[in-house]
């Protein structure tokens, strides 16, 4: 686990389960990401990682070295993030710019054959956009079309 003075990432466990399914977003973010509650069954290569205030789950994301990694890069040591949410009632705090200002020590730490992390942004998810630059991500220039429009891929490299 990597933390800082009250954040923390950690890998999922079943004692996160209640919090992280009483999970919420408001319709104008549920478009663009998904709650942790979808992922209750996951395949091998996926990754549940825990966002944690005071070892409370306050936001989710998933890391995947699966081949579905290769949609976004040719790196054959990279990971997809996907699924990043911070529960609403969390929001404004902070956390989301905390945890991913953790991710590459955290990455570093508990997957050490990856060196680029990548994503995909929605066009239209401004918010999402900016926070992952202000955290050190690049916008890779490449664009693919999602379930709801263009994507901007972006990456960050460890």
């Amino acid at each position: 686990m990597k933390k800082t003075d009250y954040l923390e990432l950690g890998h999922f466990t079943d004692e996160y389960m209640d919090v992280l399914n009483s999970f919420e977003l408001p319709k104008e973010q549920s478009q663009f990401t998904s709650l942790p509650s979808n992922y209750k069954e996951i395949r091998e290569g996926q990754y549940r990682i825990v966002i944690l205030n005071h070892k409370v789950p306050v936001g989710f994301f998933l890391l995947h070295s699966t081949d579905r990694v290769k949609d976004y890069s040719d790196n054959p040591q990279a990971m997809l993030l996907t699924a990043l949410s911070i529960n609403h009632a969390e929001q404004g705090k902070g956390y989301a710019k905390q945890s991913m200002l953790l991710l590459r020590s955290f990455v570093t730490v508990e997957f050490p054959n990856c060196n680029e992390i990548v994503l995909a942004v929605n066009q239209k998810n401004k918010p999402a956009q900016q926070l992952y630059l202000t955290v050190g991500f690049q916008d890779t220039g490449v664009r693919k079309m999602g379930p709801i429009g263009e994507q901007y891929i972006m990456n960050l490299l460890l």
